[in-house]
């Protein structure tokens, strides 16, 4: 008896976790594109030298999202592009270091990408606004390591407010992680400079159910 209640208490928490999602007008699988053309979109990153602290950003975010908006945990899946050519620090000279051979090598692993595997865990935190733990593929300097970001999701139903930004229902999506350096096999020497070896990177992006 004790085994059958412990099965159907175990079938009901994956009911509500598997079953969450947004509480919108939307109905089934909705695809988001994040392909902007208008600097909206941005991604950093963040780093420590001896002298002092690195900072850089990116503004080319390109890819997709997809999951049915009443079960996000059990549909997600998507994958975000970067050229790493892009990434920039505000130094010219450090810029052309960071990207050489002898660190990112942006000729021969020329993106940067992370692609969704699946939802560790999902909270809601208002009927269009979601927070999440995701497991993927986060893919530098031609190495492939999964890792676990948290993430949050807010969807915006099409009004006249969002139609100046984009048609279509709008997706906007915050998250914060960080990486090792030497788990990509990136020396963490860029100008003579020794940076630390964790890296924090930082993503935010809108992007809109109508391909544009």
């Amino acid at each position: 008896m004790k085994k059958v209640m412990l099965l159907f208490s175990f079938l009901i928490i994956a009911v509500n976790i598997f079953s969450q999602g947004f509480k919108v007008k939307a109905e089934g699988a909705q695809v988001f594109s994040f392909n902007d053309n208008n600097g909206r979109n941005q991604a950093t990153f963040f780093s420590t030298t001896p002298l002092e602290d690195v900072n850089g950003l990116t503004t080319e975010i390109n890819g997709t999202i997809s999951f049915d908006v009443r079960n996000v945990a059990g549909s997600l899946k998507g994958q975000i592009t970067i050229p790493a050519k892009s990434l920039k620090t505000g130094i010219k000279k450090r810029d052309e270091d960071m990207k050489g051979s002898g660190w990112l090598d942006v000729e021969e692993f020329p993106v940067i990408s992370f692609t969704i595997k699946r939802v560790l865990e999902l909270k809601s935190l208002a009927d269009n606004k979601l927070q999440a733990k995701v497991s993927g593929d986060f893919m530098v300097h031609g190495i492939t390591k999964e890792i676990v970001v948290d993430a949050t999701m807010i969807y915006l139903d099409e009004n006249e407010q969002t139609g100046q930004i984009s048609p279509g229902d709008l997706l906007g999506v915050t998250s914060k992680f960080t990486i090792t350096l030497s788990d990509y096999d990136i020396d963490n020497m860029v100008l003579g400079k020794r940076v630390s070896d964790k890296i924090e990177i930082g993503v935010n992006f809108v992007g809109n159910n109508k391909g544009n």
